[in-house]
């Protein structure tokens, strides 16, 4: 399990990054593209360590992804870990989204799944708009199996 500079590049655009600690749309103190984990209020860091701890939480988010068994090629994959490391595992795993992949839904029927999920706040976001349309193009762009899209064959 890679995580593809594709991916990360494109998490970095759409967190963004802060160097500051800062309350997050939930009062989370956060820091850099999206790490929570020990941080407190004060904190600094810099832009190296912003993206180490991204690759480090974003690698942990794919892992619990891949453990879900639904992503068949990278590209979903890689779509998954970034709606999940928005909203979080447990939201993902509880999610009609998922539910929809399982019962082998239609595109339009996933894709207007990853579109529901745009609000912050109780507030439309076009921010999210943009990442949940990136993520339900991507969910279903030609791509390489996964692991275990390969082992099933087999």
């Amino acid at each position: 399990m890679q995580i593809t500079d594709t991916l990360l590049q494109r998490l970095m655009e759409m967190e963004g990054c802060r160097l500051s600690a800062y309350r997050d749309q939930n009062g989370t103190p956060t820091i850099g593209y999206g790490h929570t984990q020990g941080v407190r209020m004060g904190d600094r860091i810099s832009a190296q360590q912003a993206r180490d701890w991204l690759l480090q939480d974003v690698t942990q988010v794919m892992r619990q992804v891949r453990q879900l068994h639904v992503a068949r090629t990278e590209a979903q994959l890689e779509a998954l870990t970034s709606f999940a490391f928005n909203v979080g595992i447990g939201r993902l795993r509880q999610s009609t989204l998922l539910r929809t992949i399982r019962q082998g839904g239609s595109k339009a029927a996933v894709q207007r799944e990853f579109k529901r999920w745009v609000y912050a706040g109780g507030r439309k976001q076009k921010g999210l708009e943009v990442r949940r349309q990136w993520e339900a193009e991507h969910f279903f762009a030609p791509s390489y199996p996964t692991d275990d899209e390969i082992i099933d064959r087999v």
